[in-house]
């Protein structure tokens, strides 16, 4: 079964088409690293496979659910989402503990309408604990360092399990150190057999654990395959319309302008 497929895949707003002829799978194994200029279609991209938006014509599968065929609410708990943005939508986060907010990821809601079990205490303590949080146990939310933030939002997008996370410039806003901390903390994600998504402006945050990538441009992809064969000096010029060079370093790539 693949992760995501989709096909054909066309996105219309209005008088502005989105995406044109999108094809790109993912497949069991794999982990992405999505890059594109602003307004190349990745932020709608990423809407439609994790089932928030659904294409203008062509067809998506995620997760061996196929859209028009299965119901979206049930499967959206089985995609994990992490964005710097997240923060801002609920005033749930700011006041909650870290433990209840890592918990209300299991209902993939913002706030806790269900009965928490035993169970549910565990599983957050052992993120809370994986992800090197046990210092701000009990704090709320908005005490926090955005790099201690960060990282209780990925372990809340843990918390229920999903087979798909989707990172969404998840370093945006953080400094060296916090940023640092955060690519650490995707080895952990990769330990819990999570397939990930990894939107980013930044080329050097592509860490070994990364396998594949995609570019975007102008609605369009420019090349989809193992990160090695895709971001080369020729495929990242294209897709970033000016010369870039790119270094490897540490199994991390580095972009620099000719």
């Amino acid at each position: 079964m693949a992760i995501v497929k989709v096909e054909d895949v066309q996105f219309i707003r209005g008088d502005n088409q989105i995406l044109q002829d999108v094809s790109w799978e993912i497949e069991q194994g794999q982990q992405w690293g999505m890059l594109g200029l602003n307004g190349s279609g990745k932020t709608s991209l990423l809407s439609i496979i994790s089932t928030y938006e659904i294409p203008s014509s062509g067809e998506v599968e995620v997760l061996g659910k196929q859209f028009g065929k299965a119901y979206l609410p049930e499967l959206r708990k089985k995609i994990g989402f992490v964005s710097s943005s997240l923060e801002k939508f609920s005033d749930f986060f700011w006041n909650e503990s870290i433990e209840r907010i890592v918990i209300s990821g299991k209902f993939a809601s913002f706030g806790i309408y269900d009965k928490i079990m035993d169970e549910d205490w565990v599983r957050a303590s052992y993120l809370v604990q994986e992800f090197r949080l046990q210092h701000v146990k009990g704090q709320k939310f908005r005490l926090l360092s955005e790099g201690e933030k960060r990282r209780v939002l990925i372990a809340r997008a843990l918390m229920g399990e999903p087979d798909l996370l989707i990172l969404d410039e998840p370093c945006s806003g953080l400094d060296i150190l916090a940023r640092e901390q955060f690519l650490k903390a995707l080895k952990i994600a990769t330990k819990n057999n999570v397939h990930l998504v990894y939107v980013t402006h930044h080329i050097e945050e592509l860490v070994p654990e990364i396998t594949h990538a995609l570019l975007v441009k102008e609605g369009k992809i420019v090349a989809s395959g193992p990160k090695k064969e895709v971001l080369t000096d020729e495929l990242l010029s294209e897709t970033y319309q000016v010369p870039v060079t790119i270094e490897w370093r540490a199994e991390r790539p580095y972009l620099s302008i000719k």
